[in-house]
């Protein structure tokens, strides 16, 4: 048996046992547990660490001037170890969920602006919840189905672990949802959008230029996924903007009315759109700098900050 497959093998395993610790433990314990979670990894992952706070010390001096700055940290490094602690909150819950826990985790999220699911509903042409890296974003994915009744396809990347993808495959499809993997979506994006079903898109993440626009955020150019503004051209597909975030002990999902396309179809329209579209993410990184995954190389194949 090749080495690779044993490791695999371990990694799965040994997450596995994780998810069962953490289901075992107390509800009352989850967030302790989670931040302990989250503190280690700070330590223990020095590369993404040096990831997080090169990212938030180049955006730092932007968010600070925005008018939705909260105020509330002062320093990357600051940042960078809640935004770790709540990663390790979302680990927590998302094992809690994994083993049937999840119940009051998603009874307690508190909804703003639920009448917008509504009023896209009423369009019949299926329905894209267009979002980001925010908060636990695994859980406002699974909490649809109780929440407004629809099943979500949720557009994801294939695990390089087979073995650890099942198991986070099986996760991700509790509570009634889809999954479909990004290198084939097209075709069963379509295919959802055509049977007025609802899909949910994380798009805050760095693209090719080939499949991406050239927009503005948090102080520097970074290339941003095009799909949902072409899809919404090609399909009147509705695109509603989506973000949770942690706010004291239980979650708050936020449900942006559908945001209105500008009109024009060409790739500069398109650039439009989606810059827009970035805004509601830049409004919300700024407001609740801690619950966005900072771990990821936004920028870059986008050059240098503005």
């Amino acid at each position: 048996m090749p080495v690779r497959k044993v490791l695999w093998m371990i990694q799965a395993a040994l997450f596995y046992l994780f998810t069962l610790f953490v289901a075992a433990i107390p509800s009352s314990l989850s967030i302790r547990i989670g931040k302990i979670t989250g503190a280690f990894l700070y330590k223990i992952l020095p590369s993404r660490r040096a990831i997080a706070l090169d990212n938030i010390r180049q955006a730092l001096p932007y968010m600070k001037c925005h008018p939705s700055w909260t105020g509330t940290f002062e320093s990357a490094e600051d940042i960078a170890l809640a935004t770790f602690k709540n990663l390790g909150i979302s680990i927590v819950e998302v094992c809690r969920l994994y083993h049937g826990k999840g119940d009051i985790l998603i009874d307690s999220i508190e909804v703003r602006g639920s009448e917008n699911v509504q009023h896209a509903r009423n369009k019949h042409n299926g329905l894209i919840f267009v979002g980001g890296h925010s908060g636990n974003w695994e859980l406002m994915s699974l909490s649809f189905k109780r929440l407004f009744g629809e099943n979500v396809w949720a557009i994801v990347r294939h695990q390089n672990n087979p073995y650890l993808n099942t198991v986070v495959e099986k996760m991700r499809m509790s509570y009634g949802n889809k999954v479909i993997y990004s290198k084939t979506a097209m075709r069963p994006i379509l295919g959802a959008i055509k049977n007025d079903e609802a899909i949910g898109m994380l798009a805050d993440q760095a693209v090719s230029k080939y499949n991406g626009s050239l927009i503005d955020f948090l102080g520097r150019k970074a290339w941003a996924n095009k799909a949902p503004a072409i899809l919404a051209h090609k399909t009147a597909v509705p695109l509603v903007p989506v973000f949770i975030h942690r706010e004291g002990d239980h979650h708050v999902l936020t449900i942006h009315p559908e945001y209105q396309l500008c009109g024009d179809r060409t790739e500069e329209g398109v650039s439009r759109d989606i810059q827009a579209l970035s805004r509601y993410l830049e409004e919300f990184v700024c407001a609740h700098p801690t619950d966005w995954y900072w771990i990821h190389r936004r920028w870059k194949r986008a050059g240098e900050p503005i």
